[in-house]
């Protein structure tokens, strides 16, 4: 406990982490072996959803306690900063004494309030070589994380990890840890469609090994940045330990959104709104407050965070907020938060749609570039990898489901006195003057990311 009686709070914030790819949720693969034994001593939530795809909307709602309609951000390539009447939980934090530092976020929207910001080098590319991101954290956050243990103050550091971002290049021994074969076998054909997807195929030539035909490989790649990053995390977690504030700190580990690797053609990115792609990993330690290894399945989202971390720091929490402390649910008060919700994508594509526990509405706004249909459907109970879109067959369902999100939408712009964001991002896409997409062949011909440089240059533009 710092000296003024207050925990100190310590956010890491995971980009691209599917919870499905960690051995914390069941993934057979030893991906987290040290978040899992780290999971022991709090609790971990099995139904998180980041429901506003992708990274600057979803850690506005992260970082605010609000959903899209109170941000006012669905798009990756947000124009302007957070709104002003919107307070974040570093500028909260900031004004009840906490010392405040932001690792690998400079310049977002959300990372609004943050006394002090630091950055690492968080991206690579195949001729640099294999791209030690963690590690570069750790080498700018240890010192700092010792300068606000000594200071009288309690602190709230939060950490941006990227390694399992794409490009992914885990340094040796990560990198063949999930693989043993030949990533160049002439006789495997499983890279040809990406490496076809032209929109991508420039990024993905930049960062894969030349001649890449097994996609296996490609995602060994990812799971082996996970497991490279989960033991970069125990140095942090030995830091803390160390300096005798761990069991003083709320820890807190989130992603931001999943990750596509070879399903639905969003290949090895995080557009969409598939379950792989909003089911992230959340797990929260505080042993003055929470119950060690405790598993919870109630549904909640991003919005929750902010109002759960106050709630244990003993800090009250009056702004405009939609998100619920997750004290209640951890109490066994309540089962779940938002079992169906709101969900949107604005990062290569530009739709929404609506989850319940047993279905998934998508609707596209434009045209997309992977010429999928204008509507899917999913029924998740039989179809967890939706994989057969069942709209054509079920109007019906379609027709209701449409029926409540709208509703849901004239509620919050009735609420806020805000429009619904979605329908007023202009030019999303980064491409001034384009306006809305009229057709797939438009969006296909038009979307281009050719390399990490390029890459790096999209995601500065989503911080302006």
């Amino acid at each position: 406990m710092s000296r003024q009686g207050k925990p100190n709070i310590l956010l890491i914030g995971i980009d691209s982490l599917r919870a499905d790819h960690m051995s914390l949720y069941g993934y057979p693969r030893l991906t987290t072996p040290h978040i899992d034994q780290f999971a022991r001593g709090g609790v971990t939530f099995e139904n998180t959803y980041s429901p506003h795809i992708p990274t600057t909307s979803a850690y506005a709602s992260m970082l605010t306690g609000r959903d899209c309609f109170g941000t006012q951000v669905v798009a990756l390539r947000h124009k302007g900063g957070l709104r002003t009447d919107v307070r974040t939980l570093a500028e909260v934090l900031g004004g009840e004494g906490y010392n405040t530092t932001c690792v690998g976020f400079t310049g977002n929207p959300s990372s609004r309030g943050f006394q002090k910001y630091l950055d690492y080098a968080g991206w690579g590319s195949w001729n640099e070589g294999r791209s030690p991101k963690a590690q570069n954290l750790n080498t700018v956050t240890l010192p700092e994380l010792d300068r606000l243990v000594d200071d009288d103050k309690p602190f709230f550091l939060f950490l941006r990890h990227m390694d399992p971002h794409a490009p992914y290049l885990p340094p040796e021994p990560f990198e063949r840890m999930f693989y043993h074969g030949d990533e160049l076998d002439p006789a495997n054909t499983s890279m040809d469609p990406v490496m076809a997807f032209k929109p991508f195929a420039d990024f993905f030539r930049s960062w894969m090994p030349p001649g890449i035909t097994d996609k296996d490989y490609v995602v060994a790649q990812y799971d082996g940045a996970i497991a490279y990053m989960d033991a970069a995390l125990r140095t942090i977690f030995t830091a803390l330990e160390a300096r005798g504030v761990l069991d003083d700190t709320i820890v807190v580990i989130n992603g931001d959104h999943g990750e596509t690797l070879y399903e639905h053609e969003c290949w090895f990115d995080h557009h969409g709104m598939y379950d792989n792609v909003l089911h992230v990993p959340l797990v929260i330690r505080y042993p003055a407050k929470l119950p060690a290894g405790r598993r919870l399945a109630g549904y909640n989202q991003h919005k929750d965070l902010m109002p759960t971390i106050l709630e244990l720091a003993g800090i009250p929490f009056e702004d405009p907020h939609e998100g619920r402390s997750l004290l209640p649910m951890i109490r066994g008060e309540v089962t779940h938060h938002d079992r169906e919700f709101y969900i949107t994508e604005c990062t290569w594509m530009h739709k929404h749609g609506w989850r319940t526990p047993e279905w998934k509405l998508i609707v596209a706004l434009e045209p997309d570039f992977h010429f999928k249909p204008e509507v899917e459907l999913y029924y998740l109970n039989d179809d967890p990898q939706e994989l057969t879109n069942l709209a054509d067959k079920r109007p019906d369902i379609v027709a209701d489901l449409k029926t409540r999100m709208q509703a849901w939408i004239e509620r919050r712009e009735r609420e806020t006195g805000l429009p619904a964001p979605i329908y007023e991002q202009g030019d999303w896409h980064g491409h001034a003057g384009v306006g809305s997409f009229k057709t797939s062949q438009q969006a296909y011909d038009t979307l281009h990311i050719g390399d990490p440089t390029q890459a790096a240059r999209l995601q500065a533009e989503s911080r302006k």
